[in-house]
């Protein structure tokens, strides 16, 4: 049985953001920073050396695996920002054709930068990604 390998860490997640060296992918991350933290009502905690999550999930698969995850979070990378637990939710289709230019990985949803799209779009994406990592996704302990 395997585990997820990213984890919490003690990394202070403002000091994070404030060192992200591009200016706009700086005041973004400041900006998903606050929205993530209003929507999920929880603290920003670095997951791993550059994943700045809000909230927590326990999940398990069939196959044994198992670990703890972010529920929602994102990562200010060099090439764009990639944000995590916002496709999962069902209403994420209908959202994610209204919020503007981005890309879709296999559970990531790539943004070059806020102003390509409709925050309160992205908004709605965090707070249903949420809602449904918590309710529906997270498997009790």
């Amino acid at each position: 049985m395997s585990e997820n390998k990213t984890k919490p860490t003690a990394i202070d997640p403002h000091e994070f953001i404030a060192a992200v060296p591009h200016p706009t992918r700086r005041a973004d991350a400041t900006i998903l920073a606050d929205m993530m933290g209003e929507v999920s009502g929880q603290p920003p905690k670095m997951w791993g050396p550059t994943i700045v999550g809000f909230g927590i999930y326990h999940y398990v698969y069939e196959s044994g695996r198992e670990g703890d995850a972010v529920a929602i979070g994102f990562s200010p990378r060099s090439a764009n920002l990639a944000l995590y637990g916002l496709t999962i939710a069902p209403t994420a289709p209908a959202l994610l054709a209204q919020l503007g230019k981005h890309k879709l990985g296999a559970s990531c949803l790539y943004i070059n930068k806020l102003a390509d799209v409709d925050l309160q779009i992205l908004r709605q994406l965090a707070a249903d990604g949420y809602r449904y990592m918590m309710d529906v996704v997270h498997c009790p302990s």
